[in-house]
């Protein structure tokens, strides 16, 4: 179940960690935080941290909601987002404009958030991040559909004769 409240404030909770250097995030980097976070909570915890609707986009997947969100942010003086020149490209960076509260995540909810940030700002470019986003579950789907959480426990893999046989039984037998 999508909780905007706590949508928002993770939102506003990863930008504040890269207040100190708001190049380390720009806009593909804050939606894989963010994705990463979600999708780990969903495999670690059984569920989700905020619920959020993520889909396919060409750099990855993305949460549904982060415009809204994003705006209703920046109309409340939380951040500002300013467009910014970057090796010839236009990148987003988030001015925070005051602090936030990490009370609506638990213990262990914070961890994995912390850790996803660090992944993602720490040890990858954009390109880098964006690249290894692109699994067989994002390339099997179509532009703007739904990337389900449960997909997080799809193994890579080949298909095996058995397993194709048994899947027609099945749909014959539907």
């Amino acid at each position: 179940m999508y909780d905007k409240a706590k949508f928002k404030n993770l939102v506003h909770y990863i930008c504040a960690q890269r207040a100190g250097d708001p190049s380390s995030l720009g806009a593909t980097k804050l939606n894989k935080a963010l994705w990463i976070a979600d999708f780990r909570a969903h495999y670690l915890l059984g569920e989700s941290i905020t619920g959020a609707r993520y889909v396919k986009r060409q750099f990855g997947p993305v949460p549904h909601q982060i415009v809204p969100v994003l705006k209703e942010l920046e109309n409340e003086g939380a951040i500002a987002v300013k467009e910014v020149n970057h090796f010839g490209k236009v990148k987003k960076e988030y001015e925070v404009k005051h602090g936030t509260s990490i009370d609506h995540f638990s213990e262990e909810e914070k961890e994995i958030i912390d850790w996803s940030i660090k992944l993602v700002c720490d040890r990858h470019t954009a390109t880098s991040i964006s690249e290894a986003s692109h699994d067989g579950v994002w390339k099997a789907a179509e532009d703007g559909e739904e990337l389900p959480y449960f997909t997080v426990f799809a193994e890579p893999g080949k298909i095996t004769t058995d397993e194709l046989e048994w899947a027609k039984m099945q749909l014959e037998n539907a």
